[in-house]
């Protein structure tokens, strides 16, 4: 796991990021630990979930990882107090690696994913989820994809992820009218495996979890690599696409 003493680098943030993990059998229980910013991502909140996706990619006593949230939300996307200052020049070191390295750890592990959707996700909180092979959402959740309303362009290759998982016009309408998308409009555009009442979410994600672990883990790691070898192109050019939007948008001087 990354040291956490890096968050003391972070004065412009209210508390440090975190992730707490614990075991049930051979599934291990990842939660983003940040409960009073809605778990939204800092650097070092990227740098330690990048880290331990590793971890239990490299453990052979891991076969499933599940993904939840701590508190109310599931995860508020990246700290708007991170992001400020990062904007005026103020960024931690590191700032144009951990967001990049954690989609990267996303994209690579072969290790099979698990989100428990527990609350509000937006931003990076419902970008990631085409990143997941099984994805539980709790009925009172919800999901946001901001980014036209805050004048940016998408990210996490979701300009492309959205349009293969949901059909081009439901992406198109979490994309460019940044509409929130309930659960139930989630589970239909192909964004969720299932719904679960918002007390079982965790238990019916680790569950699912369980039912892949009871299987080989070299068979079920080597038939996520296989699903997810088509789509590894797709997310670094659309990524690269992304960024240089970004670079245009923020950095019209860079222009060719």
């Amino acid at each position: 796991m990354a040291d956490r003493n890096e968050a003391t680098t972070l004065p412009q943030v209210a508390d440090t990021g975190r992730v707490a993990w614990e075991h049930d059998g051979a599934v291990r229980i990842l939660t983003l630990d940040r409960p009073a910013r809605r778990n939204a991502f800092t650097v070092s909140l990227y740098r330690e979930l990048t880290a331990a996706l590793r971890q239990a990619d490299d453990d052979e006593s891991v076969r499933v990882v599940v993904l939840t949230g701590a508190g109310p939300a599931f995860c508020a996307g990246t700290d708007l107090d991170e992001l400020a200052a990062i904007a005026t020049g103020a960024a931690p070191d590191g700032a144009g690696t951990a967001f990049p390295g954690l989609l990267d750890a996303l994209t690579e592990v072969s290790v099979p994913l698990v989100a428990a959707v527990n609350g509000p996700g937006v931003g990076l909180g419902a970008t990631m989820l085409p990143y997941f092979d099984l994805v539980f959402m709790a009925d009172t959740a919800r999901l946001r994809a901001p980014f036209a309303a805050m004048g940016v362009p998408p990210e996490a290759a979701s300009s492309a992820l959205f349009p293969l998982r949901m059909g081009w016009l439901r992406a198109a309408r979490a994309l460019l009218a940044a509409a929130w998308m309930s659960a139930d409009e989630a589970l239909a555009g192909g964004l969720v495996t299932a719904i679960s009442p918002a007390e079982r979410v965790l238990a019916d994600a680790v569950a699912a979890a369980q039912e892949i672990a009871a299987h080989e883990r070299a068979a079920t790691r080597s038939i996520k690599s296989l699903m997810r070898a088509a789509e590894r192109d797709l997310i670094a050019a659309t990524r690269a696409r992304e960024d240089d939007a970004y670079r245009r948008l923020f950095r019209p001087e860079e222009r060719p």
